[in-house]
């Protein structure tokens, strides 16, 4: 039983990364009908923002210590600024083209962002050793938790529920959900589209941001594509729990990071490897039950 739980508390830890990630990607699709293939390169962007030259006077301020309470709002910042930006500068002009269109732009600015990286950084991969405190242990019924997991698990449950009352209880924030049920009827309302979809990709950013914190401190490791398999897997849980529907999409992650979780403690040793594959199988099963997801969005009208 103490194995079981502590796999479980595990499986909250990696479902808590994929739900955020996985409601970045969400709430994009809800409004634009854009699948943000490059928002797992956001996330590397905020892991990479920790290593800014030493040289910069910037950095030495507010990231070369590493203080939490100026590190946090730098790299969010960072982040969000290079999401406003591929908005503005890419997905704007397209936004009146059709769906798979603005998908391949998507992955254009995620093979941009990784090659940018690789010409800024090199591919060697870099180390960071954020918040060493983190990885201690707590003893809680005979469990060894560590605390970074508490962490996480906690860190993901107060961002849902500030994004919550801010999509629930905020003037932006209802004018968001106007937009994700019905775009053109919200601009005939009064909503300003492009004012709305910035702030969509401004949240999504803060969330990817978030994301990058908690991962470089569990896994200490950089790469150019770091981002990519978290983005690959949220995708995953996004489709499980239902396009265009936030509670789906975090229903979907921490499902899949209970999957996964649970097939690596319980699988045979020599299957472990097929791991991934075991793990998609589910997914197709959870499919072909349910076509349209966990938690379906109540409507999902295409924008022209």
């Amino acid at each position: 039983m103490i194995d079981f739980v502590q796999n479980l508390i595990d499986a909250l830890s990696l479902g808590s990364l994929y739900a955020l990630v996985a409601l970045g990607i969400g709430l994009l699709f809800g409004i634009l009908r854009l699948v943000n293939f490059a928002h797992g390169d956001f996330i590397t962007l905020g892991a990479y923002a920790l290593i800014i030259p030493s040289s910069n006077v910037v950095a030495k301020m507010f990231i070369g210590a590493w203080n939490w309470a100026l590190l946090i709002p730098a790299v969010c910042a960072i982040v969000v600024l290079v999401a406003l930006l591929t908005d503005v500068l890419v997905f704007r002009p397209l936004r009146r083209t059709s769906a798979p269109t603005l998908m391949i732009a998507s992955f254009a600015v995620s093979y941009m962002i990784q090659n940018g990286v690789l010409m800024a950084y090199g591919a060697r991969p870099k180390s960071a050793n954020l918040w060493p405190g983190l990885t201690a242990q707590i003893m809680m019924a005979g469990l060894r938790v560590p605390l970074l997991q508490v962490v996480t698990i906690i860190t993901t449950l107060v961002l849902m529920g500030l994004l919550t009352l801010f999509l629930y209880r905020t003037r932006w924030g209802v004018q968001m959900r106007a937009a994700a049920e019905d775009f053109r009827m919200a601009q005939y309302l009064g909503v300003r589209g492009n004012f709305v979809i910035g702030l969509a990709f401004a949240v999504s950013g803060v969330l990817a941001a978030a994301v990058s914190l908690l991962f470089l401190a569990q896994t200490g490791s950089l790469s150019n594509v770091m981002g990519v398999p978290l983005a690959l897997f949220a995708f995953v849980a996004v489709v499980v729990g239902g396009m265009g529907s936030l509670p789906g999409a975090v229903a979907g992650g921490f499902l899949v990071g209970f999957v996964i979780i649970m097939l690596q403690a319980y699988l045979p040793s020599d299957l472990r490897v097929f791991r991934d594959a075991f793990a998609f199988a589910f997914v197709i099963l959870v499919l072909l039950l349910r076509p349209s997801g966990l938690i379906p969005s109540r409507t999902l009208v295409e924008r022209v």
